[in-house]
């Protein structure tokens, strides 16, 4: 597997400090279970923090940075250490990290292209989902009003941006308005996680957005 996109240091250490949202950490823990790179930066980032911490231990710390960040430990304990009776894969090939995760029932979006949320364990409410779109196929023109985190688990898909394949990570913000559409070859399957919504400029997609909310 050749991984070409990679998240930002800044969102490594957002996950490091425990202040990156459920969803989007589902994403880049899947990403981190496939990229050893990703990992190496991953340590590197929270032995710098370790260290900031230690010779800034009597400086002020934003309120609840300590929850946060124990909250953060405590879920990568859960999806890395392997349990008495381990959890099932929620479909076939997902990431160890999706072990646990829950998935609803697939809805049309429009033709080749289908959504299912997702539910990390532990989690009363869906946090990210699975985008299917059939080879071939063009998602909605669309940006976003907050950031789209997204991990492509199998398949390729091309935008304004590159190429993106099995491994590949993604964000998107507000300055990016894209289209991305599947390689011929076959379906190409996506994890995301959004924050805020996507914006679509199509009619169809703004019809889709309004049916299904995301």
């Amino acid at each position: 597997m050749t991984i070409r996109h990679h998240p930002l240091d800044d969102t490594l250490a957002e996950f490091a400090a425990g202040t990156l949202p459920i969803g989007p950490s589902l994403v880049l823990r899947a990403h981190l279970s496939v990229c050893p790179d990703c990992r190496r930066r991953f340590r590197a980032i929270q032995s710098v923090g370790g260290a900031l911490l230690a010779i800034e231990s009597f400086a002020s710390v934003p309120a609840g940075l300590l929850e946060r960040t124990l909250a953060q430990i405590d879920r990568l304990e859960r999806a890395t250490a392997p349990p008495a009776t381990r959890p099932e894969r929620p479909f076939p090939g997902a990431p160890d990290s999706m072990r646990g995760c829950s998935v609803g029932r697939w809805r049309v979006v429009q033709p080749g292209l289908r959504i299912a949320t997702v539910t990390a364990p532990g989690e009363a409410s869906a946090s990210a989902m699975l985008i299917r779109v059939g080879a071939g196929r063009r998602m909605p023109r669309h940006t976003h009003d907050g950031v789209e985190y997204t991990l492509v688990l199998n398949g390729e898909f091309s935008d304004e941006s590159g190429l993106y394949g099995p491994g590949d990570y993604v964000e998107g913000d507000e300055s990016l308005v894209h289209q991305p559409v599947a390689a011929v070859a076959q379906d190409c399957l996506c994890l995301a996680a959004i924050e805020g919504r996507l914006k679509m400029t199509s009619l169809v997609g703004q019809v889709a957005n309004s049916l299904f909310g995301f």
